[in-house]
């Protein structure tokens, strides 16, 4: 079974339910998710030894944390226990033409205050085939940034393929502070995952001709910010999602990737969205899974992208579908029909 690891931060998710407003709500839904956690869960249901990687309180609510990643096979032997706090970030879902809210409350998390000596890299990464990071992680605080720094060194000390979902969050920091400090840890990046905005705000690179909010994409120029980012960090594959925003309720969902050579563009499926929170995620979980498979480049963007269609429709951080489900979907089967 091929060795995986992801590090970052699990959240407490409140939802205000259905698509009720924040103001509306007597009580809330939970779950937990982030980031990494959610690309672990991904590859746990695709049958991969899922390892992920943070610090979480030793009180309950930390134990809640870890149990909603055991649930889904996810391996919590690298987790480790202290601090103060689980993070938590608050969701009111959009629809039509009123997007979606989110509300952070993590500062101080355990992760956020971990140490690089809380962990032990060369442990968590031998026999590991791959590491998976967000700009998140860096984004939480100065010690995320010492962290992160820490396991990708150690990554590649121990020859692991590394990829990045550039992730630029504003309410963490700034467009400066991300370029300033993700541009050093591109040296460390095999597989560059990101969006529009991500390349812009985290990498300095802007798409002409592109305004997803209009739904106007530009593909030659996606391909020429490809090559001007493979050029400067030599990258083995840069791929971008596609979101074209009818609205929060209906979007088109699309990918991009490029090897140096060939520039492929995937299917665009028309998604009426349930849950689009880890909807990025879920694309990276798929494109991790199609190279692990030892897909070639389209199969695998196509893969990723059939997989994170589906985690549009599913309630929750996390995408609860198996390698079969997704594979039905890429062979054209969208139908919905009842299962029986």
């Amino acid at each position: 079974m091929k060795k995986v690891v992801t590090m970052g931060e699990i959240m407490l998710r409140l939802s205000s339910p259905g698509f009720s407003r924040f103001v509306q709500s007597d009580n809330f839904d939970v779950c937990y998710g982030g980031g990494e956690a959610n690309v672990a869960v991904s590859l746990a249901n695709y049958g991969y030894d899922s390892c992920f990687v943070t610090k979480l309180p030793k009180h309950d609510i930390g134990q809640c944390a870890v149990n909603a990643l055991k649930k889904f096979g996810v391996s919590t032997d690298y987790i480790v226990r202290g601090g103060d706090r689980v993070g938590i970030y608050f969701l009111e879902t959009g629809a039509s033409m009123r997007p979606s809210k989110v509300i952070y409350d993590r500062a101080n998390s355990s992760i956020a205050d971990a140490d690089v000596s809380d962990f032990d890299f060369d442990a968590i990464f031998k026999d590991a085939e791959w590491f998976h990071f967000t700009g998140i992680t860096p984004a939480i605080s100065k010690k995320g940034i010492e962290l992160t720094k820490a396991a990708l060194i150690s990554a590649k000390k121990h020859n692991v393929t590394v990829s990045v979902d550039l992730n630029f969050r504003k309410k963490l920091w700034s467009s400066e502070e991300a370029q300033k400090v993700m541009s050093n840890f591109m040296q460390y990046v095999d597989v560059c995952i990101g969006n529009e905005e991500d390349a812009e705000k985290v990498l300095g690179f802007k798409p002409e001709k592109t305004d997803v909010t209009s739904g106007i994409l530009e593909l030659e120029s996606y391909k020429s910010v490809f090559k001007q980012m493979m050029d400067k960090y030599n990258f083995k594959y840069v791929i971008s999602s596609l979101r074209e925003s009818y609205s929060a309720s209906d979007n088109g969902w699309s990918a991009l990737i490029y090897d140096g050579k060939e520039f492929y563009h995937s299917k665009k499926y028309d998604v009426r969205i349930i849950d689009r929170v880890g909807g990025g995620d879920s694309f990276a979980g798929g494109l991790i899974s199609g190279f692990l498979d030892g897909k070639d480049m389209k199969n695998t963007l196509e893969f990723a992208v059939a997989a994170s269609a589906l985690k549009h429709t599913i309630p929750g951080d996390f995408n609860l579908v198996s390698k079969q489900e997704v594979e039905t979907l890429v062979g054209g089967d969208a139908s919905g029909r009842v299962q029986r």
